[in-house]
């Protein structure tokens, strides 16, 4: 295997025996001279088929998270009937590091639809609370088991859809798209919906119109940190109270104070990560 760019001090891009792109992980990859022959003692985890967004995002992620998370994708891709897609791992990491960053700044979030995904999800369910019982180990914090919802969301989210079959979510394409054009249009900017940190937005924003047509509101003690927040990012803010009346006169849904602290978090991300 020969790695021919280096991504991080951990990372490198490598072409196989084969002249197929791969991107491996090892502890101080990244150190000496690129182009170079690795040794496969020296490699802990390759990954193919990532696109460019996927390869860009390694730089954004701990690499002991995206390690942990490419372990669980091994047991939900042993245990699970379907293929996910292969940014299924960064989704995941991506989901974990939000989640424990959470915690460390103490924003606690319970998940309503506990129960529904149980019932209709209960592998993914089931894999969701080993990820959890596992991270608690792995990185020290008090992960809620609510934390067991958000992870079987993720993988049902990184299910591959044939292209002759319906999307799943479809139902939700057109008001992604509107609340997307909410944002643009209030902060004057262009989003990339191709990008890998689109894919991860529409993610969360995703899962929050579900919530809505369940009629089930995020639960949390989180006001202060709402009203922290408001302060904080007003532009965002009133962002997301246009996104709230759009959403009530569309849906006739009512978002909480702490539905809209969801929105800020994760507006203000797709603003960051896209460079806006």
């Amino acid at each position: 295997m020969r790695a021919i760019r280096r991504l991080n001090n951990n990372v490198v891009v490598c072409v196989d025996s084969t002249g197929r792109e791969v991107i491996a992980m090892g502890k101080g990859l990244g150190f000496g001279d690129i182009p170079r022959e690795l040794k496969l003692s020296e490699v802990e985890r390759t990954f193919y088929d990532l696109d460019e967004g996927g390869i860009n995002v390694m730089n954004d992620l701990p690499a002991e998270v995206v390690m942990f998370a490419a372990r669980i994708m091994d047991v939900a891709m042993n245990e699970l009937s379907y293929e996910l897609s292969p940014n299924a791992v960064l989704l995941l990491a991506d989901h974990l590091n939000f989640a424990i960053e959470r915690v460390r700044k103490n924003i606690r979030v319970k998940m309503p639809l506990a129960y529904d995904v149980k019932q209709l999800y209960p592998l993914e369910y089931k894999i969701g609370q080993y990820a959890v019982d596992k991270a608690r180990k792995e990185f020290q914090v008090g992960l809620a088991n609510d934390e067991a919802v958000g992870i079987a969301m993720n993988l049902i989210n990184a299910k591959k859809t044939p292209s002759d079959q319906p999307d799943p979510q479809s139902d939700f394409s057109e008001m992604l798209e509107e609340v997307t054009e909410i944002v643009e249009d209030h902060f004057h900017v262009m989003v990339d919906r191709e990008s890998f940190n689109f894919t991860r937005y529409a993610t969360h924003i995703q899962y929050l119109f579900q919530r809505l047509k369940q009629n089930t509101a995020i639960d949390s003690e989180n006001l202060k940190m709402y009203k922290d927040l408001r302060e904080e990012f007003p532009d965002i803010a009133d962002c997301v109270e246009t996104i709230s009346a759009h959403l009530r006169e569309k849906w006739g849904s009512e978002l909480s104070e702490e539905e809209k602290l969801y929105l800020i978090l994760h507006v203000n991300r797709i603003l960051a990560k896209e460079g806006l």
